[in-house]
């Protein structure tokens, strides 16, 4: 397990480029693809807000979702309006931030919004266990096994100081586990995003007060979405022959 190294410009290249925006006048429209939209979007959650429950309440969702991933999400939006980012997606805009200090609002702001979408995703009623196929003899590979993985993600999230996030990402290929505080995120770091807990205090400090590990546990084992996971990494990663 390691933490993301210092921001550096080893970034993902493969970014989507959107219709350009067409300019008036008088006024700088910002656009995603150009209709005048916003480049980040609230994103409904694949479940209803109290499916997670006894793992995630339906309280620590509506507050997760509605306040802190909304927020991000508005002010995002606010703090990337005009011609800078204009035809953007999220993801370009939070590699053109990372490592910027002049730019650290937009680039919180837009990794939050990111990193939530993402989390969401991760998750689902009835998930959990082990996964299979591809993934989970990637699995074995890189930790020597599943109840080996599941112990250096929750040892990560352990010892994560403060807020931030522990992700299962592909790093060359390779199947690795890393932290990042506050908003820092896999796409700053040239790493490709495959499983994340969000270990904010937010996200389970209703449900569980300091016991954040009782919180990663619950989820690995009640929520993870190793489906979604799966997908994930077999548009990057192809079957083994």
């Amino acid at each position: 397990m390691t933490t993301f190294p210092a921001i550096n410009k080893r970034l993902i290249v493969r970014l989507s480029v959107l219709a350009g925006c067409a300019l008036t006048a008088l006024f700088l429209v910002q656009c995603s693809g150009g209709g005048g939209s916003a480049i980040f979007v609230l994103e409904p959650l694949p479940y209803r807000q109290d499916a997670l429950a006894p793992t995630i309440s339906a309280e620590t969702m509506g507050f997760h979702y509605n306040k802190h991933y909304a927020g991000y999400v508005k002010k995002a939006n606010e703090l990337t309006k005009g011609m800078v980012f204009a035809g953007k997606t999220a993801e370009a805009v939070i590699q053109m931030t990372a490592g910027d200090a002049s730019k650290a609002a937009v680039f919180n702001n837009a990794a939050q919004a990111w990193n939530h979408a993402y989390f969401f995703k991760c998750l689902k009623p009835g998930g959990g266990g082990a996964p299979e196929g591809l993934l989970a003899e990637m699995i074995d590979e890189a930790f020597g096994g599943f109840m080996d993985f599941k112990e250096l993600f929750i040892t990560a999230a352990k010892d994560q100081f403060g807020s931030g996030w522990v992700w299962l990402v592909l790093d060359e290929g390779k199947l690795a586990v890393v932290t990042g505080a506050n908003a820092d995120t896999p796409l700053a770091h040239g790493l490709i995003p495959l499983f994340t807990v969000d270990v904010w205090e937010h996200a389970y400090y209703l449900d569980y007060q300091n016991r954040r590990v009782d919180f990663v546990k619950s989820v690995l084992d009640n929520l993870a979405n190793w489906d979604f996971v799966a997908g994930q990494l077999e548009k990057v990663q192809p079957p083994k022959k």
